[in-house]
């Protein structure tokens, strides 16, 4: 059977082929701590009760046909005046775009802005934007981050790549890293962007830029979240932002996704997904509307959830720092955003029990889901190489207690190793 050449070229997701396996031991009764899949177990991690209270209500108000293909008007009203009362950025409803969950958003943004061949920088650690450059055709450019910098870019590292180039695609809080921007480094990409733009000529295509900030809400501590339209008015016309509730309400399943930009760049995405029919469900949207106002709700419940994502998040830094202490090759870097933990395990060279030489961060992967129970998603995963000692650990999908449990088994899968 022949099938197109993308097609047939098209990598599957290596987060998703780990975290099938590990379900599968899950299922077999095998205990697992699953720090794998950014997503959340609603028995850990339910959704508001108000959002929830407000899905059923819209089910059994049979608000079950097709809903526009932006997204229905209460709902793209209440992510404008959302979005303009918490992070400053006033944009009309009708430069809003609504989909089901930020995915098809993002394919969407690449479709609209992207012939084959241009040219995406991207930030590797970073989540599926080799995906999408292969779906659009797109010519990818990675650019190396260090965790110096906590794998965040830096104008430096980004500035060689920008002439010609299409779009830049970014996100803070990151995704894999659960780091987020400073605010030098993002004005000085944004100052970067600027200069290009005025260097093209009348009629080139400008340089945009993809801003992913599905989880600006999910910041601990000191840690602040930066946007570039904030930062520089000037760029308004090049951004597009990637938003919606996924992540910030725990609700991955309940689909409903938005982005907001340019007039002339909505409205050919929303076009886009017309055609494709990625809408978030109507009785979503309609209690996603209903929900985003109620501002004691939705802070009350971002305020409970915070503390628990956080707690885990700091259960598995501070057990990787007292392995460090007691002299294991691990280190963790300061947990600031989103739901997951940027951790190292430098163990290559090593060798297992059973005298399998630990050669990439597959075989790490593979060797702690057996010895230690214990499932994360290497950075290689991400854009890096199969040699970097990087890994994810995502909170969302176990307890605090799975957590604490599993760290005296990582304590012993790495005694084991020769």
């Amino acid at each position: 059977m022949q099938v197109s050449r993308m097609a047939d070229s098209l990598i599957g997701s290596e987060i998703i082929k780990i975290g099938n396996e590990v379900n599968e031991m899950i299922r077999r009764g095998e205990e697992i701590c699953n720090l794998t899949i950014g997503d959340f177990d609603p028995a850990i991690f339910p959704i508001p009760r108000e959002l929830e209270a407000g899905i059923s209500a819209a089910y059994q108000a049979r608000q079950t046909n097709y809903p526009p293909a932006n997204g229905v008007n209460e709902l793209r009203q209440a992510v404008a005046r959302f979005t303009e009362e918490r992070l400053g950025l006033s944009y009309s409803p009708n430069d809003i775009l609504v989909a089901g969950g930020s995915r098809p958003l993002i394919y969407a943004t690449y479709l609209a802005l992207i012939d084959p061949g241009d040219k995406v920088v991207f930030p590797v650690p970073s989540w599926n934007n080799n995906h999408y450059c292969h779906l659009s055709g797109a010519e990818a450019v990675l650019v190396e981050t260090r965790a110096e910098n906590n794998f965040m870019p830096t104008a430096a590292e980004v500035a060689p790549h920008l002439p010609g180039a299409t779009l830049l695609a970014l996100c803070s809080p990151l995704n894999p890293s659960g780091t987020v921007f400073s605010r030098a480094d993002l004005e000085q990409i944004c100052d970067l962007v600027l200069a290009e733009n005025q260097r093209r000529a009348p009629g080139e295509k400008p340089l945009y830029i993809l801003y992913d900030q599905i989880y600006w809400m999910l910041t601990f501590g000191e840690t602040r979240h930066y946007d570039p339209v904030n930062l520089r008015p000037a760029l308004r016309d090049y951004i597009i932002y990637i938003d919606g509730i996924s992540k910030c309400f725990a609700a991955t399943g309940v689909r409903v996704g938005y982005s907001f930009g340019p007039a002339e760049v909505i409205d050919k995405m929303k076009s886009i997904l017309g055609h494709v029919g990625a809408w978030a469900p109507k009785a979503e949207q309609v209690a996603t509307a209903a929900y985003l106002p109620q501002t004691p709700a939705v802070d009350d419940f971002l305020d409970d959830f915070k503390i628990k994502v956080q707690e885990s998040l700091n259960a598995l830094y501070q057990g990787l720092q007292e392995l460090k202490k007691a002299g294991y090759p691990v280190d963790a870097i300061v947990p600031m955003g989103a739901i997951y933990l940027t951790a190292q395990l430098n163990v290559l060279g090593k060798t297992t029990p059973t005298g399998l030489l630990l050669a990439t961060n597959k075989d790490i992967t593979f060797y702690l889901i057996s010895e230690a129970r214990l499932a994360l998603v290497p950075f290689g995963a991400f854009g890096t190489s199969d040699t970097s000692t990087w890994f994810r650990m995502s909170v969302g999908g176990a307890s605090l207690t799975s957590i604490q449990a599993a760290l005296p088994r990582l304590k012993s899968a790495l005694d084991a190793l020769k």
